[in-house]
């Protein structure tokens, strides 16, 4: 798509003034994009510069456990098996940075892998991530037969596409995962299984991300089989390089989200080119915008932007409005002859002060010492001006109401004190976040809880961020809140507290705050629900929350049924029925994958060997085989949660908690489950959402219909329908561009509505 423009100017008594008219054809776009095909691909070779072989750049063979070079399905490469969990196969940080900078910002990539994976085994082939966050990783379920694909969107969301398909047959496949901006396709063995429309891949991925190969961490996600050829293509249509003989398509929907792009950023220009004259008009006039200066006011105290000030043992600065402060740092003094550092009153760290010799000892300015003479005589003695200087006390000194075995005599004083004397109500030093204490024969600071020393003798303290240094007890479904002196741990979205640092949960559909209809079953999620429809009722499209739009599946229409040639099948609200014609006299039998059923025959699934089957009166009714953990010759493949063996226990991924083979849990939006030593988890089912805009609420894990564009995370963009700025330019939906005569508002349109919001980057 191209933009045509014209641009005429004028001088009015206004100043300058200019118009401007652009044009876009679609037909354009057609005549653009074929200029891209002919590069998109040539050849079958790769450019090396666009390739990232990982068993080559892992150099993988040389001191690796757990991995070691076999056969593979060619002889061209090296090939690999993957065995065992006790392996760490991860880029060293200095070659991770290498791979991960061929595709940082890259929105056209290919993941190929020639692999054969174990029967069931559920395990990462490659990895990318940072912490938490999964940049690109692909897996591959043998326990639920799927291949997944997670990233982060742009919207810095985590997103899992599930591709349902079994890799994990003990056989030899290629595999390639083709991202082109919006569009993945799937190939598995040179036939296209999959294509799809996705969020858009987030790649800008930070330098110091992990790359790992067959495992996701050093804890989880083990492949476990041979694996060869494990490379991405940075370039379009990537696959090409796996199988030559595909056919090529053109071009590519990355190539079309450039041109969409770069239409984008030509009407940027516009756009600020626009805003540059109407700023140097207003100017013209005279009507200069106003300035508001943001402050801040501490303790009293109004600070201006960037002005500066210590407060106890901090520096601090107004900066936009909030206070900054860092702990001041003192460096040891050096102080010369005749002087000792000391803490003085009302600075932060050490100062030299002058020094008075007293009995063979030291003693600062201001100090004071009381010794006795020939005669028994308290004499009281002050330092001041490097020299002793005697302290003539100006009344007697107190009586006691104590013992004398009570009386205490103090080093500083000639007065005697009762034990138990309040020395901190005397005065004392303890300044910021810290308590005076009062000792035997004196008194000393202590920071109160939740705080640390800024200095030694603890008059100064500071917050401890339990959140942000992980001192704190907050548990799952809960989010560390960070409070002077403490910490508190806040309930997610959707979830009730059990104690001070933990939440569960809100089971709608048990609480009782759900009333599905009675097609439906109420199916509880963290955070949400929704009602799912019962066995022999499907949604009609409507997708109502209470189920309402759940209707029967006529079986005898759509042949879903197993009754037998000789009887004649009767659709029931939410079920069948196989009837026998009158006068007829029918055998009862069954029809199950084209095979003739005897009534009352019991049978083991070929493709499940845990599910039992039988025929009663024309219908198969199957069910799951019951698990005896009590019997010894339980089939532990089928009830794997009969698996007593230490080796088939599973970590969960806090690395705190035990799972035995066949448990499951919830984690992130995610169902995990054990089995036999292996977690395998898969994305939450979330009830379909058929609207332009959604959301998805804090704290919850399925996204939510919402009719205020402005406050969706996910929209389906239509580039047809387009926005007007203040400038009468028209934006495609999905950008966005700051408003004139501002510096922090950055609007953008979402499917013909501006929504404008202050930019973060500017907070």
């Amino acid at each position: 798509m191209w933009l045509i423009s014209t641009v005429s100017w004028k001088w009015t008594k206004h100043g300058l003034i200019y118009f401007h008219s652009y044009t876009m054809g679609l037909l354009q776009i057609s005549l653009a994009l074929g200029i891209f095909c002919a590069s998109s691909v040539v050849g079958f070779g790769v450019d090396p510069a666009l390739r990232i072989n990982l068993f080559d750049e892992l150099t993988l063979g040389q001191g690796f456990d757990g991995v070691t070079q076999v056969q593979g399905f060619h002889g061209e490469s090296r090939a690999f098996h993957f065995q065992g969990s006790s392996r760490e196969v991860k880029a060293p940080a200095e070659l991770s940075k290498q791979m991960v900078h061929k595709l940082r910002g890259k929105s056209e990539f290919t993941v190929l892998v020639t692999v054969k994976q174990e029967h069931l085994n559920s395990g990462v082939i490659l990895s990318i991530h940072h912490s938490e966050q999964r940049f690109l990783e692909l897996e591959s379920s043998g326990q639920r037969s799927e291949v997944r694909l997670h990233y982060r969107t742009k919207g810095q969301q985590a997103h899992t596409e599930v591709f349902p398909y079994s890799l994990a047959d003990d056989q030899w496949h290629k595999v390639s995962v083709a991202i082109s901006a919006s569009h993945v396709i799937l190939h598995v063995d040179c036939n296209r299984i999959y294509e799809r429309v996705v969020e858009v891949p987030y790649m800008n991925i930070p330098e110091d991300a992990s790359v790992w190969l067959g495992q996701r961490n050093a804890a989880h996600g083990f492949f476990k089989g041979v694996m060869q050829d494990v490379e991405i293509v940075v370039m379009p249509q990537g696959y090409i390089s796996q199988c030559p003989d595909l056919n090529r398509t053109c071009p590519t929907c990355n190539d079309f989200h450039g041109l969409v792009q770069k239409i984008m950023e030509l009407q940027d220009v516009l756009a600020k080119t626009s805003s540059k004259l109407s700023r140097a008009e207003e100017k013209m006039n005279g009507l200069d915008g106003c300035y508001c200066e943001r402050t801040c006011t501490v303790k009293g105290v109004v600070y201006r932007e960037d002005e500066g000030w210590t407060d106890g043992c901090r520096n601090c600065t107004c900066t936009n409005g909030t206070v900054q402060c860092e702990a001041i740092t003192c460096p040891p003094p050096q102080c010369p002859a005749t002087t000792a550092p000391a803490y003085v009153k009302g600075s932060c760290c050490m100062e030299c002060q002058p020094v008075c010799l007293f009995g063979g000892r030291e003693l600062v300015e201001g100090d004071r010492k009381a010794v006795r003479d020939s005669a028994g005589r308290c004499l009281l003695f002050e330092c001041r001006d490097r020299n002793m200087h005697r302290v003539v006390p100006s009344e007697p000194c107190p009586e006691l109401n104590c013992p004398e075995s009570e009386q205490i005599t103090l080093n500083d004083r000639c007065c005697k004190v009762c034990r138990g004397h309040d020395f901190c109500s005397e005065g004392h030093g303890c300044v910021e976040h810290s308590d005076c204490v009062n000792l035997e024969a004196g008194d000393c600071c202590v920071c109160k809880d939740g705080f640390r020393p800024l200095r030694e003798d603890n008059a100064y303290c500071e917050d401890i961020d339990e959140c942000a240094e992980g001192k704190h007890y907050c548990r799952e479904n809960t989010m560390c809140v960070n409070t002077p002196g403490s910490f508190m741990c806040i309930c997610h979205t959707g979830y009730i507290r059990i104690d001070d640092y933990s939440c569960t949960d809100i089971d709608e559909c048990a609480d009782g705050f759900v009333e599905c209809d009675s097609k439906s079953t109420c199916v509880n999620l963290p955070g949400w629900y929704h009602c799912e429809c019962r066995d022999g009722y499907h949604d009609n499209g409507l997708f109502s929350a209470n189920g309402e739009s759940c209707v029967d599946i006529n079986e005898c229409k759509t042949g879903r049924n197993t009754c037998a040639n000789d009887t004649v099948c009767f659709n029931l609200d939410g079920g069948y029925d196989c009837r026998c014609p009158h006068g007829h006299n029918c055998t009862g039998d069954c029809i199950h994958d084209n095979k003739v059923k005897h009534s009352g025959q019991i049978w083991v699934l070929d493709s499940d060997r845990c599910s039992v089957c039988s025929c009663q009166a024309g219908q198969v009714m199957c069910r799951r085989m019951v698990c005896d953990c009590d019997n010894p010759n339980a089939d532990l493949f089928c009830c794997p949660e009969c698996d007593p063996r230490l080796s088939s226990q599973c970590l969960h991924q806090n690395g705190l908690l035990t799972y035995s083979s066949g448990d499951t849990w919830v984690e992130n939006c995610q169902q995990c489950q054990c089995l036999q030593g292996q977690v395998d988890c898969w994305p939450l089912p979330c009830p379909p959402v058929d609207c332009e805009f959604t959301v998805v609420p804090e704290g919850e894990c399925c996204p939510r219909c919402v009719t205020d564009p402005c406050l969706a995370d996910t929209i389906r963009n239509d580039i047809t329908k387009t926005c007007t700025d203040e400038h009468n330019i028209s934006r495609f939906s999905g950008s966005s561009w700051i408003k004139h005569g501002t510096e922090c508002t950055l609007c953008q349109c979402k499917n013909g509505h501006i929504c404008c919001s202050v930019d973060p980057m500017c907070l």
